[in-house]
C-alpha cells in the first residue's frame, strides 16, 4: 500500500510503498478514502510533539470502508474507564501508532462507527479529531448553555470551528477572533456575530464593548493575550483551553480571576462517550464541517504548506482513493 511518512523533522514528506497491515480480533483494517490534516501533524513534523519516533505515517482523521459500510474512527485511543480524564495507555492516532494518510490504517475496533449518513467521504474524514476536541471543551468542561455569549479565537482552524457551529446548533450567542479581516467576516457568513483581529492592541476592549460581557471563551492558543480575556468576561465566566500554540501563558492578575470567580479548564480530545454524542449532535442538526480545500496523496507537502503557512478556513483533505 501507499502511504505518506515522515522520516525526518523539518523535511519534506515522502510517499512510500509499505506492507500491508493484518488484522486481529482487536485491531481492524480500514481502507482509506479521505484523511484529515491537523495541526497536530504539523507539530510531529516540525519535532515538537511529545514521544515523536521517526519514521511515522501522520494523520489522525479519516474517512474508510470495512465491508462496504462507509465508517469514522475515533482517534483518541485506550481513553479508560475515568471520564474526567484519560488513562496512562492513551494515544492518538497518528502518533505512535501509523496514522490515516495511507490507503489502509489499523484501529482498534472499539473506535470505528459508522459515519454520519448526511455527510459525504471528505466532509466527514474532516470531523473526528476536531469535532471532539471541541464538544468536550464545549459541553464537558465549559459546559456551555444556550442562551450564552461564546468567545472563540482563532476562527478558521477546525476547533474553532466546530466549536461555531456546535455553539450556534443549541443557540448561543457568538463571538470570534483572528489576525484575517476575511476569516472573522466568513465567521460572521457562517452565524457568528461579530469578531476582532487579536493584533489590535486592545482586541479586549473592543469585544467587551461588542458583546457587553462573554460567558465562555474557547481558545487554542494562550500566549500572551489569555490574561486580557478576564476583562471581557462576565462573573461566573469559564474559560476552556485546548491548545497552546502561542507558547505560555502570562500576566495573569488573580485578582479579577477570584473577583469574578472565573473557571479555567484544561481539555484534551475525548472520551468515548464523548465522541458518541458528538456524533449524534452533528447528525441531529445535520452540521456540515467546514472544507477549506482538497489535495491528492501527491500533494500530501502541498497540503502541509497551506497549514503551516496559516491560509486555511476549514478543514484540509487528503483524498487518498475513491469511495
Amino acid at each position: 500500500m501507499k502511504a505518506a511518512y515522515i522520516e525526518k523533522t523539518n523535511a519534506p514528506l515522502n510517499i512510500k510503498e509499505t506492507e500491508l497491515p493484518v488484522s486481529t480480533s482487536a485491531m481492524k483494517l480500514v481502507k482509506v478514502t479521505c484523511a484529515g490534516l491537523n495541526h497536530r501533524d504539523l507539530w510531529i513534523q516540525k519535532g515538537k510533539y511529545a514521544g515523536i519516533k521517526l519514521p511515522l505515517i501522520p494523520g489522525s482523521d479519516l474517512t474508510g470502508h470495512i465491508d462496504n459500510q462507509k465508517v469514522i474512527v475515533n482517534p483518541a485511543f485506550y481513553w479508560g474507564d475515568n471520564p474526567s480524564c484519560q488513562s496512562k495507555d492513551f494515544e492518538i492516532l497518528g502518533l505512535p501508532s501509523s496514522g490515516s494518510i495511507a490507503e489502509y490504517t489499523l484501529v482498534p475496533k472499539e473506535n470505528i462507527y459508522p459515519a454520519p449518513e448526511h455527510l459525504d467521504d471528505i466532509q466527514s474524514a474532516g470531523l473526528p479529531l476536531a469535532g471532539l476536541t471541541a464538544y468536550r471543551a464545549l459541553f464537558i468542561k465549559a459546559k456551555v448553555k444556550a442562551g450564552e455569549k461564546v468567545f472563540i479565537t482563532g476562527i478558521g482552524g477546525g476547533v474553532a470551528l466546530f466549536a461555531l457551529q456546535f455553539c450556534l446548533a443549541i443557540g448561543c450567542t457568538v463571538y470570534v477572533s483572528s489576525s484575517s479581516l476575511d476569516k472573522i467576516n466568513r465567521a460572521i457568513s457562517l452565524g457568528a456575530k461579530g469578531g476582532v483581529n487579536y493584533n489590535n492592541e486592545n482586541w479586549e476592549n473592543e469585544m467587551l464593548e461588542m458583546s457587553q460581557g462573554i460567558d465562555v471563551v474557547i481558545d487554542g492558543a494562550a500566549g500572551s493575550n489569555f490574561g486580557k480575556f478576564f476583562k471581557m468576561m462576565n462573573y461566573g465566566g469559564r474559560i476552556s483551553l485546548y491548545g497552546g500554540t502561542q507558547g505560555n501563558i502570562e500576566k495573569i492578575s488573580p485578582q479579577i480571576l477570584f473577583w469574578k470567580q472565573l473557571s479555567i479548564f484544561g481539555s484534551t480530545m475525548g472520551s468515548p462517550l464523548d465522541f458518541e454524542n458528538m456524533l449524534a449532535l452533528v447528525s441531529n442538526h445535520k452540521i456540515v464541517p467546514v472544507i477549506d480545500s482538497i489535495f491528492g496523496l501527491n500533494q500530501i507537502n502541498d497540503a502541509f504548506e497551506r497549514m503551516n503557512n496559516g491560509l486555511q478556513f476549514g478543514k484540509i483533505i487528503i483524498q487518498i482513493t475513491e469511495s
